[in-house]
C-alpha cells in the first residue's frame, strides 16, 4: 500500500489506550486550558485521525511563514496549509505548560486534546495578511476562508498534542466518519491497490457519478472512496446529512457492489481552491488512496480562482516527489444531448454550450427549493427526491 506522507507508517495522535486516555482526561480537570474556534478543532480531530501525518501537533508562527510562503515547514517538511492553534486569549497561556484544549462545538466545552505549549508567539496585521494572500491567493474579507482565518485571533499557540476524542463526528456520523488509519484497514480488508478518492462537499449528480467512473477505468482503479468532508461549511452548502443520505441512494442504485467506499472526514472546509487541493491530496495519500481527482475549481469559492488552478498548482508548485499520491485531472464534466451520455467538455470539441445539461448550483438550489424535478440527465431521481426532501423540511422550519 502507497506510504504515508512523511514517515513509513501512520501516527494518529489518538491516545488509542483507554486507560491512558481515562487518565489523561482526568489531569486535564486540574489544568488552565483554552476553549478553542472551530478551526482549530478541526485541526484537533485531523491530527487525531492520523488526516495530517506525520505532524504531532500545531505549528509555530516560523512553520506558519514558512508554508504559506514555500509549502515547507521550518524543517522542510513538505506542507501546503499552516495547521495553526490561533487564539486571541494568548496573554494568559504559558510556554511550557501543558493545557486542555476544550471542544467549542459541544455543549459545556469538554476536553478534546491536551497540548504541551512550545510558544505563544503573536503575528502582526501584516503577517495575517502574507499568509492569506499565499494560501487563499487573496485578502479580500469577501472570501469566506479569509474572514473566518482573519477572525481566529493573533496568537500562535504551537505544540504537540495528544488527542482524548474526535469531537461530535463520530456520535453525529456514526457510520460515516472514520479515521485515516481505518480507511487504510478497509483499503487493505477489500485486497484494492489502485484507489480513487474523490473529494466532495456538496451531494454528487450524474456528472459528478460519472467522473469517479471515468478515472477509476482511466487509472486501472481496484475501487473509489467517496470522501465527503463533515465540518463547518459556508451560509447556503447542503448540511452533511442531506449528503451522506443522497450519496448513499446513488452509490446503492448506480456503482457495481464492492466498488465503492464511503467515508467522511471531521474538518472545517478552507475554500483555499488550489492550496486546498494540495492537502486534500495530501491526506487522501495518508488514507490509502492511489489517485485523487482534482476537477474544475476544485474546493474553490466565487471567482477567486481559475477554473484548472488547482491542476496546475501540482505542475508548478508542487515539487517532484513531495507526495506519493497522483492526480488526475478531470475537465468539466456534464450529460451530452448529442451522444445521451455524461462526457468530459474536453472529449467532444464538437459540441457547443447548447449540446449539454448545465445548470448553475443557484439555479439547482432554487428548483429544489420549489419542488421542482430535476432533469433526470442532470441529477439521479433518488438522488434529487432526497435533497427535495430536505429543502422542503427546511421551508416548513420557516413556515
Amino acid at each position: 500500500m502507497i506510504k504515508p506522507h512523511g514517515s513509513d507508517t501512520l501516527n494518529p495522535l489518538l491516545v488509542e489506550d483507554p486507560g491512558q486516555r481515562t487518565a489523561l482526561a482526568a489531569e486535564a480537570k486540574q489544568l488552565p486550558y483554552l476553549v478553542l474556534n472551530s478551526a482549530a478543532a478541526a485541526n484537533v480531530v485531523m491530527l487525531g485521525a492520523g488526516y495530517f501525518n506525520p505532524l504531532r501537533g500545531f505549528m509555530s508562527k516560523a512553520d506558519a511563514l514558512s508554508v504559506a510562503g514555500g509549502m515547507r515547514t521550518a524543517g522542510g517538511l513538505f506542507w501546503p496549509v499552516p495547521v495553526l492553534n490561533l487564539t486571541s486569549d494568548g496573554h494568559s497561556i504559558m510556554p511550557g505548560s501543558r493545557i486542555a484544549l476544550r471542544d467549542p462545538n459541544i455543549e459545556g466545552n469538554p476536553v478534546i486534546a491536551i497540548q504541551e505549549v512550545a510558544a505563544v508567539e503573536e503575528l502582526t496585521n501584516e503577517e495575517i495578511d502574507f499568509i492569506t494572500a499565499k494560501v487563499y491567493r487573496t485578502s479580500d474579507h469577501q472570501h469566506p476562508g479569509v474572514t473566518t482565518f482573519a477572525s481566529l485571533g493573533k496568537f500562535v499557540v504551537s505544540g504537540p498534542i495528544r488527542v482524548l476524542n474526535f469531537s461530535y463526528f463520530e456520535q453525529d456520523f456514526a457510520g460515516t466518519f472514520r479515521t485515516a488509519g481505518q480507511i487504510r484497514n478497509e483499503i487493505a480488508q477489500r485486497g484494492w491497490q489502485k484507489v480513487v478518492a474523490f473529494q466532495t462537499r456538496n451531494p454528487m449528480h450524474r456528472a459528478h457519478e460519472e467522473l469517479c467512473k471515468m478515472a477509476s477505468e482511466a487509472v486501472g482503479a481496484d475501487g473509489v472512496l467517496i470522501h465527503m468532508l463533515l465540518g463547518k461549511l459556508k451560509s447556503g452548502d447542503i448540511p452533511a446529512e442531506a449528503r451522506d443520505a443522497a450519496i448513499r441512494k446513488m452509490v446503492e442504485l448506480y456503482f457495481p457492489p464492492n466498488s465503492v467506499m464511503i467515508a467522511g472526514y471531521g474538518f472545517d472546509m478552507l475554500y483555499a481552491g488550489p492550496r486546498e487541493a494540495v492537502l486534500h491530496a495530501l491526506f487522501r495519500q495518508n488514507s490509502g488512496c492511489t489517485h485523487l481527482i482534482v476537477g474544475r475549481d476544485h474546493a474553490g469559492v466565487g471567482e477567486y480562482y481559475g477554473a484548472f488552478d488547482a491542476q496546475a498548482i501540482f505542475d508548478e508548485e508542487v515539487p517532484p516527489g513531495a507526495l506519493a499520491i497522483e492526480i488526475f485531472r478531470a475537465d468539466h464534466t456534464a450529460f451530452s444531448r448529442k451522444l445521451n451520455k455524461v462526457v468530459m467538455m474536453r472529449d467532444v470539441s464538437d459540441h457547443t454550450k447548447e449540446d449539454f445539461v448545465l445548470l448553475s448550483g443557484t439555479r439547482v438550489r432554487a428548483m429544489l427549493a420549489a419542488g421542482e424535478e430535476l432533469p433526470g440527465e442532470f441529477a439521479r431521481p433518488e438522488v434529487a427526491q432526497i435533497l427535495r426532501d430536505y429543502y422542503r423540511s427546511q421551508a416548513e422550519k420557516v413556515a
